[in-house]
Formats: structure tokens, C-alpha cells, sequence
């Protein structure tokens, strides 16, 4: 089995986790008495462990101590705040809902490039930031939720400044990852997260009534840990040394079909026109931020 196949196989496992993801965190905050900042504490603690067990392993590059600075801003932006309302929005929201805005990360990330890189806004990638927009205000105001405990308007605002954050994050942490392998720092990335989400989970996590949990609680966290947190961030790094950029952005679409597909299996959500519709104006405004422009060829003098 080639790099490339391997790389693939990873990427679509990604993908498979996080669907899966939000219908399981979903249920485990509405259902399971975990609250979203005790989750995040689980999530963050169990990944250093396991990231720092497999730096006994994996010897990579020592980090700088000029780095430390932008380490504890990716986490923050990437760890700690990204993940609190990433867990408060989807114990507000519908799975759909959640894994529909943010897909639109890619618009994000485009527009604070514009802002922080200087990187060029075409009319082609503005059309798209504003039909992305458009689709992520026709959920966030019409969508509706089967469990009337929902205040979807509250949690898909909380999903989105989750996206904007990770969007952040993704500027913050690009360079590192020219300089460091992913493996070097991705478990300081979460050591630093620790201490960031234990302040506003650190009282929940003591009153929840362990007890009480049976083995499939204890699975369903276990997902969340090993397989959405550590799974997907050790996945990810392998996936992108043998894929282009634009072939990981097309695995992003899978999300909301995986999530929505494993959220109506299992009737933790429906389908609707005004989803259908944000769906694809979402999915068409990504298309066109992550569009490459044509190359105008230039005609051989020789011919």
C-alpha cells in the first residue's frame, strides 16, 4: 500500500470521526449528565496523555523558546476556546446544523488570511465568502431543532465563533508546520491546552455522578477522546504530507454528509429545505473560495 492510498484511507477516517462525533458528543452533554466544559476537559486532558505517551516514540524536533509564544496562542485559539464553543454550540444545536457551518472554515480562513497575510481577495472568492455567509445566516435564523431543550440560534452562533477561532488557529499554527513536523507540537499544543480548559471545567467534572455511568457512557467518551481528539489530530498530520491542499478541502465536505446521515440513523436529527438550501449555498461559496484561478496561457511565439 503506497503513501498516497495510506494518506487517503486517513483523511476519509478523519472525516468519519468527526461525523460520527457530533451526534455522540451531542448525546453524551444532552443525556449523558456531561456537561460541554467537562467534555472539554476529558477531550483536551486524555489527548496530552496519550500525545506525550507517543513522544516516548516519536523523537522530533526540539521547539525553540521563541515559539512558546505562538504554541500558547494556537492552543488557545485551537484548543481551549475552540473546543468550549464547539461543545456549548452543539448541546444548543442539531448535529446537522453544527457540521453544515463549519464547513465553513475555508471561507474564514480566506478572509483573516486577506486581513493577517495579505493574501488576494478575487471577485470569484468574494462571491463565495458571501453566498458561505448567507447560507450560515439562513441556518443560524430559520433552522429548528426536534428537541424543544434546543436554542439553535444560540448554538449555531457558538459553532460559528468556534469556526472563527479554528480559523485562527490555522493562521497562528502555519508557522510551526513549516518549521516542526506536526508530531513535535501538537502535544504541547494540548499540555498547554490543559491548563486553559481546567479553570471552567475543573468544578463539573467533580459533581458529575460517575457512578452512574454504564459501559456504553464510558465508549461513547472514549470516542470522543481517542478517536475525535487524539485520532483525528494524529491522523491528520499524515494525511496532509501526501495530499495537495485541495484534495484535503474536499474530504471537508464528507463531514456533513457523514453527520447528517449518522444523526438521522440513529433519529438524533431531521432534514429540511431551509438545511438543504444553507447546505448548498455553504458547500457552492467554499467551492468558490477554494476554486484555483485559470492560468491564462500565453501563445508560443514559434507557432
Amino acid at each position: 500500500m503506497n503513501s498516497k492510498t495510506v494518506a487517503l484511507i486517513a483523511l476519509f477516517t478523519v472525516q468519519l470521526l468527526y461525523g460520527f462525533n457530533y451526534t455522540i458528543a451531542k448525546q453524551l452533554m444532552n443525556t449523558g449528565g456531561v456537561s460541554p466544559d467537562a467534555l472539554v476537559v476529558f477531550r483536551v486532558a486524555g489527548a496530552a496523555i496519550l500525545f506525550w505517551l507517543f513522544g516516548l516514540f516519536y523523537k522530533g524536533e526540539k521547539i525553540e523558546r521563541k515559539d512558546f509564544l505562538t504554541l500558547f496562542f494556537a492552543a488557545l485559539f485551537g484548543v481551549g476556546i475552540n473546543m468550549i464553543l464547539y461543545l456549548k454550540g452543539l448541546e444548543l444545536t442539531t448535529p446537522i446544523h453544527a457540521s453544515v457551518i463549519s464547513t465553513i472554515i475555508p471561507i474564514l480562513i480566506l478572509v483573516l488570511s486577506a486581513f493577517f497575510l495579505n493574501e488576494k481577495l478575487t471577485k470569484l472568492k468574494i462571491l463565495g465568502v458571501i453566498l458561505g455567509f448567507a447560507g450560515g445566516v439562513l441556518l443560524t435564523i430559520l433552522g429548528k431543532s426536534t428537541r424543544t431543550a434546543d436554542n439553535v440560534l444560540l448554538g449555531n452562533i457558538f459553532v460559528f465563533l468556534n469556526a472563527l477561532f479554528y480559523s485562527g488557529y490555522v493562521i497562528l499554527v502555519k508557522k510551526l508546520t513549516a518549521k516542526y513536523h506536526p508530531f513535535s507540537f501538537i502535544k504541547w499544543l494540548f499540555l498547554i491546552g490543559i491548563f486553559i480548559v481546567v479553570p471552567f471545567g475543573y468544578q463539573d467534572t467533580l459533581t458529575i455522578d460517575y457512578h452512574a455511568f454504564d459501559g456504553y457512557a464510558w465508549f461513547l467518551i472514549s470516542f470522543v477522546v481517542l478517536g475525535a481528539t487524539f485520532g483525528t489530530y494524529f491522523l491528520n498530520p499524515l494525511a496532509l504530507r501526501s495530499l495537495k491542499a485541495s484534495t484535503v478541502g474536499i474530504f471537508v465536505y464528507l463531514q456533513p454528509v457523514i453527520a447528517g446521515i449518522f444523526a438521522l440513523a440513529t433519529g438524533k436529527d431531521s432534514i429540511n429545505i431551509i438545511k438543504i438550501l444553507a447546505m448548498f449555498l455553504i458547500f457552492f461559496g467554499v467551492y468558490l473560495v477554494t476554486k484555483k484561478p485559470k492560468i491564462a496561457s500565453t501563445p508560443n511565439p514559434n507557432l
